[in-house]
């Protein structure tokens, strides 16, 4: 049940300087992917949406960008506060989502359910907002490719089983696919579609 609080409040204290700094950051870790940058802001989701998660929420999602929540999140008051804060509309359906969000530990479906784009405009695909356990911790991963100058090695703590098998089938349809923002805590760590990834 949610409350008129956690559906109203919650949100950025100074909108366009928080927002404009998450900005930055999202752009500097995707930029550099692997790095993790930290996203320091007064935003108060309501749960099981994570604090980072709901920070990019709020500085990306806006009416022209249709929003897939994981049924945990559906089911929470987050679809009302995103809608409220950013204008955002949840869609049920996927591969129509701009955006797709993830609470820690929601089981992730497979990435060609979502909005994969088009060779003529590979941009217009669903970007995954996945919340897990740490963004350290866990089996590490070698990522190589633009905006990496030889290699960095990355360990997120919580990722499925079948998440390597997950992004080489994404890679394989480039320049078409998702791209991917881990978060956890007030932290994120993006993978864009061009990075390769395989086990160290």
């Amino acid at each position: 049940m949610s409350t008129q609080s956690q559906i109203y409040g919650g949100a950025f204290a100074e909108p366009v300087f928080e927002a404009q700094a998450v900005f930055r950051t999202l752009m500097d870790c995707f930029a550099r992917p692997g790095t993790i940058g930290r996203l320091s802001t007064a935003a108060s989701p309501p749960p099981p949406l994570g604090e980072a998660s709901g920070a990019v929420a709020l500085t990306l999602c806006d009416h022209d960008t249709p929003v897939w929540l994981s049924p945990a999140l559906s089911k929470s008051a987050a679809p009302k506060w995103i809608a409220f804060h950013t204008g955002a509309a949840v869609t049920d359906t996927k591969n129509e989502a701009r955006f797709a969000f993830f609470e820690k530990g929601a089981a992730v479906p497979g990435f060609d359910q979502f909005g994969l784009g088009t060779q003529e405009y590979p941009d217009r695909s669903t970007t995954l907002v996945v919340e897990v356990e740490a963004l350290e911790g866990g089996q590490p991963l070698v990522g190589r490719g633009p905006g990496i100058k030889s290699g960095i090695v990355i360990a997120p703590k919580g990722l499925p089983d079948v998440f390597l098998d997950l992004w080489a089938a994404n890679r394989a349809i480039f320049p078409r696919g998702i791209d991917l923002a881990l978060t956890s805590g007030e932290t994120v760590l993006c993978l864009p579609r061009t990075t390769k990834l395989e086990r160290e």
